[in-house]
């Protein structure tokens, strides 16, 4: 039975005691309205991670950093390895965010790198896949994502791909007010599934949990959640309002 998780992004948002603050609260709120078999990673600037990976008790709440880089150590000026991050306490990381992609070059190749890093240090990868405005409307975004996932996470032997989570973020539709339609996320998502079908078998694919990024708010997450090849959700600019966010991962 695959995992339900609502994993929000903070992006680069809120200072250490703002970030704190809503962590704490949030919290207090899983701990009185236990996640019942769901799971909440709280994925925060680097700055936040210690504090908030020690004062999470709720059961199924963890903290999750936004990125790390692909070596081990050395004179990297301004970056943070994955065991850096291990030792936060915190235990997953996203990979491959489409704002990484866009705004920093970062490609498959390099992605795989950052993967298998996280990877050897026991951090738990959440992998991010999508396509832009562009690649949906030339029908190509099948083809994009699908290169994507080969060529960023599909080079991982099955068990440390059981390690993964995919994240299929509609980039035309992040931070825009635009959201893919519930057929068009369950298209996708059942896309994806059968890409990892295809390689590492049937088992393993229906087992693979893959969350939707893309806009989704209270208001649609629980029409989107209905899918049935959609696990759960990759939250951004909702995250970050704890009324909104705990009502996103009620609708899970």
């Amino acid at each position: 039975m695959r995992k339900k998780i609502v994993a929000g992004n903070w992006k680069m948002n809120m200072d250490l005691g703002e970030g704190v603050a809503l962590a704490t609260s949030l919290d207090k709120h899983f701990l009185t309205e236990p996640l019942a078999g769901k799971e909440v990673i709280l994925c925060t600037p680097f700055i936040h991670l210690s504090i908030v990976s020690s004062l999470l008790s709720a059961p199924g709440l963890s903290a999750g950093a936004q990125n790390c880089n692909d070596h081990k150590s050395g004179a990297y000026t301004g970056e943070v390895s994955a065991s850096m991050i291990r030792s936060t306490g915190a235990s997953s990381v996203i990979i491959g965010h489409s704002e990484r992609r866009s705004y920093y070059g970062e490609g498959d190749a390099l992605l795989a790198a950052k993967t298998a890093e996280a990877l050897r240090n026991g951090l738990r990868v959440i992998f991010c896949c999508g396509e832009v405005l562009a690649e949906r409307e030339s029908k190509i975004h099948f083809d994009v994502v699908k290169r994507q996932l080969e060529d960023g996470l599909f080079v991982l032997a099955a068990e440390e791909f059981r390690k993964c989570i995919i994240a299929y973020e509609p980039v035309w539709a992040i931070g825009t007010g635009v959201t893919a339609s519930p057929a068009q996320a369950q298209e996708m998502h059942q896309h994806i599934r059968g890409l990892v079908a295809d390689k590492y078998g049937k088992e393993l694919a229906e087992e693979t949990t893959i969350l939707y990024g893309g806009s989704c708010k209270a208001s649609n997450a629980a029409e989107l959640f209905a899918n049935k090849d959609v696990d759960g959700g990759l939250i951004g600019g909702a995250s970050l309002v704890m009324e909104e966010f705990c009502n996103i991962v009620k609708a899970l």
